[in-house]
């Protein structure tokens, strides 16, 4: 069974126990706890270990799996004490961006480099680090994605296929999806409007309120039978109510859980 979860950056200005709470209530598996510096760290990492207790009672508490953690960043000292962390906490992914501009051979170089350096320490703490093509950063599409597939050979490198990044890339994401999937270890998923820079409000991020096909994505990931956690990403999520940012979590999730449900994924 796929398993859904919910990064937790949707809920940046609520403590995680609060996001974890809510996500749980919305029907969600699982949760992608965020430790994103300058965004929402749900995870602070430079001290992780104090937190130690205070997220397993919540994982106990709430019965949601820890599915993920997003990073974000390459930097080298944070990655190690995320790995550190996850192992710790079990928590099997670890998701980072590409960094670098799209275009630019050298960025796309030094980030494949730098990718390869940082699978094989994931590798040594048990993890998996996933990187995503990420409009206007170096990875950016099926492409520069491909690149880096066959350059990094590490069991514990992976592919974080976000479908709204590569629909704003001027790609299908059904269609790019079966690519790319025998290196896919984890599914961002989020809805669009239009294939412009960023993925706009949040209420258009909500899973089938945008133009993304995303039950053809669905379907794609089925019949490919990809089985990791397929995690809802919203962004932008900053002084909204609490009601306001569970409503797209409940929204997506039944979108979500309809589709893979018709598919006979659930």
């Amino acid at each position: 069974m796929i398993k859904l979860g919910a990064n937790s950056v949707l809920f940046r200005d609520f403590d995680f126990a609060t996001a974890a709470k809510h996500i749980a209530l919305c029907g969600y598996d699982g949760v992608e706890i965020a430790a994103i510096k300058g965004m929402c760290e749900h995870l602070v990492l430079d001290n992780w270990k104090r937190q130690v207790s205070e997220l397993r009672a919540i994982r106990d508490e709430t019965g949601l799996a820890f599915l993920s953690m997003e990073v974000a960043s390459l930097d080298e000292d944070r990655l190690t004490k995320a790995f550190e962390a996850g192992a710790e906490l079990g928590i099997p992914v670890i998701n980072v961006g590409p960094g670098g501009k799209s275009g630019v051979e050298e960025d796309l170089n030094h980030s494949i480099e730098t990718l390869h350096h940082l699978a094989k320490k994931a590798e040594s703490y048990g993890v998996t680090l996933c990187v995503k093509a990420h409009f206007g950063n170096a990875i950016h599409n099926t492409a520069t994605t491909l690149q880096a597939m066959n350059r990094i050979s590490s069991p514990a490198f992976g592919v974080d296929m976000d479908p709204s990044h590569i629909y704003r890339s001027n790609e299908d994401p059904e269609s790019a999806l079966p690519k790319i999937l025998n290196r896919v270890k984890h599914i961002h998923i989020r809805d669009c409007k239009g294939r412009t820079k960023g993925p706009g409000e949040i209420q258009n991020q909500a899973c089938g309120r945008g133009d993304i096909n995303l039950f053809a994505y669905c379907q794609a990931m089925v019949e490919g039978n990809y089985s990791g956690p397929v995690c809802l990403e919203v962004i932008g999520a900053n002084n909204h109510s609490l009601a306001e940012v569970s409503i797209i979590a409940a929204e997506s999730y039944g979108y979500l859980n309809a589709c893979l449900k018709a598919l006979d994924a659930r």
